[in-house]
């Protein structure tokens, strides 16, 4: 299984013809977007009332309807439907109610897994050891050189227990094959040393990898998340912060590399006296915090920092796994020498944890460890969606798009400078920034509901289907995200085509145009 996912995902895009998706809706989806209502809408303005009653609801946008979304397409429940190219913040691989996830979950066999989900670190199933070999563990879609796998529940969890095997690692190798002392055990319940030894891992600004504590420390993306809750002072480097086009300025962001890597090997000099640093965790590609991409050479000599000081290398590909970025990891486009020590994973793989070497193994049970360790119905999703992309191509498909995509967007950028700069993108990892804050906000507020509709909510639902009255109709209708300060983020599924990508091109342009005249 998965031979032509191998053959594209490792050669690269051009490795082997595929084929193309018609330039037309795919089966079910609308022809295109529309919306009957301001947004949020009456419906779920109300919900939004009656929800914030027991809990915040700031962060909502609208109410989905999920019964009716269907592929690149999501509606909410009254009456909008959006070209989604957000995705649920990217976790959604195949769209909305793909066949094939849907198939899977029908599966009397399947449906009582899912009826009996397991503590797996105590009773898994008997299919559980297959199926991890036949997903997560299939030599295509593990990263090369890690041949072990630990789930867990979620994207944070996954970087607060690979933190954890760092740490326990570090440890282990500074007893140097002893056993516990009855100092070292008397003193960890009460969160002293020696028990509890004072190290700590190295991350980056602006970079995300989580709200749990630990993970959260090692985030630098927004005040908001942070304050008011205590953290641990462990070193922050700076992440590279590059000028764009990128081939324009090769020598600025050669320094800029330079320099960052220059304070990595500062702050863990500064460190060692005090809490020594057991790993560095970094994301391919910085998402939360403005979509911020590093160069090849960066990470080579990153990972070479690591390997000097005999500390693991943790990626964080939470959001960027699974074939994001047309190949299944996107550390794979840094060709590095060896495979990262570590490799988180969640959202588009469904299934949550991390990969490592077989020297990340704790050598005791229980010394990393939760109720759940996973979700077997996560594996199944997972199964489903790896089976679709082998057999679709799609992660050619998404080099393919992704390279149309980026090319219309580099021209809508040197056609409105004062409006639109620093396209960027890795498959389906795009984004560009806006001239200022206030522009991307508006140009946000203006891409998914433009002004007031003046139809009737009758007229609108007996035109929607009359290509005559088609174009006075669309009102944009286009769920974007953003990052950092003033950066919008495309995360498209993998069906995802060229005639999507048209339909959100008319759009922005349409978008831009009005931004640039104010």
């Amino acid at each position: 299984m998965f031979k032509t996912v191998s053959n594209s995902l490792r050669k690269g895009p051009h490795a082997s013809q595929f084929h193309r998706m018609p330039k037309a809706p795919l089966p079910g989806e609308p022809s295109k977007p529309y919306t009957l209502t301001d947004i949020p809408g009456p419906r779920s303005e109300a919900l939004l009332d009656e929800l914030s009653k027991i809990q915040q609801v700031g962060s909502i946008q609208y109410f989905a309807d999920y019964q009716r979304s269907v592929g690149n397409y999501l509606a909410d429940i009254d009456g909008n439907v959006f070209l989604d190219m957000f995705m649920q913040i990217s976790t959604l691989p195949l769209g909305y109610n793909h066949r094939s996830i849907l198939g899977a979950l029908s599966c009397e066999g399947n449906q009582r897994i899912m009826a009996n989900r397991p503590a797996l670190g105590l009773f898994p199933g008997l299919e559980w050891p297959q199926k991890l070999q036949d997903t997560l563990l299939q030599p295509c879609v593990a990263p090369k050189g890690l041949p072990c796998v630990f789930t867990t529940t979620c994207g944070a969890c996954s970087n607060e227990h690979a933190i954890q095997a760092a740490f326990i690692k570090y440890a282990g190798k500074l007893r140097e094959g002893r056993d516990l002392t009855k100092e070292e055990k008397k003193s960890a319940p009460f969160n002293k040393p020696p028990g509890c030894p004072e190290l700590s891992i190295l991350s980056f600004e602006g970079g995300y990898h989580g709200r749990t504590f630990a993970a959260l420390a090692l985030t630098h993306s927004k005040y908001t998340m942070k304050t008011d809750i205590p953290s641990l002072p462990w070193p922050i480097a700076p992440f590279p912060q590059y000028l764009y086009p990128l081939d324009e300025h090769e020598r600025e962001n050669k320094k800029e590399d330079e320099k960052c890597l220059e304070q990595v090997e500062e702050l863990i000099e500064k460190y060692e006296s005090s809490a020594p640093v057991a790993g560095v965790i970094v994301e391919a590609i910085q998402c939360e915090g403005g979509d911020r991409h590093a160069s090849s050479d960066f990470f080579h000599s990153l990972q070479n920092i690591a390997k000097k000081r005999g500390i693991p290398l943790i990626m964080d590909e939470i959001q960027t796994g699974g074939g994001a970025t047309g190949r299944m990891w996107a550390h794979d486009y840094f060709q590095l020498d060896a495979s990262p020590d570590i490799v988180s994973f969640s959202n588009k793989m469904q299934a949550s944890g991390f990969y490592h070497s077989l020297e990340y193994t704790p050598e005791q049970p229980y010394k990393i460890f939760n109720t759940w360790m996973g979700d077997p119905s996560k594996i199944l999703i997972l199964e489903a969606v790896l089976k679709t992309i082998e057999a679709e191509n799609l992660l050619t498909h998404v080099c393919h798009v992704s390279n149309y995509l980026l090319c219309q967007l580099n021209t809508l950028q040197q056609e409105f400078p004062q409006v639109l700069n620093s396209v960027r993108g890795r498959g389906f990892i795009i984004a560009f920034d806006l001239a200022c804050k206030a522009m991307k906000n508006k140009l946000l507020q203006e891409i998914r509901c433009k002004g007031k509709r003046e139809y009737s909510v009758y007229l609108v639902l007996t035109f929607c289907y009359c290509n005559e009255y088609h174009k006075y109709l669309l009102t944009q209708g286009i769920q974007v995200g953003d990052c950092g300060t003033k950066s919008i983020r495309l995360r498209p599924c993998l069906i995802f085509g060229e005639y999507h990508a048209d339909i959100f091109l008319e759009s922005l342009r349409c978008c831009i145009q009005e931004l640039s005249k104010s």
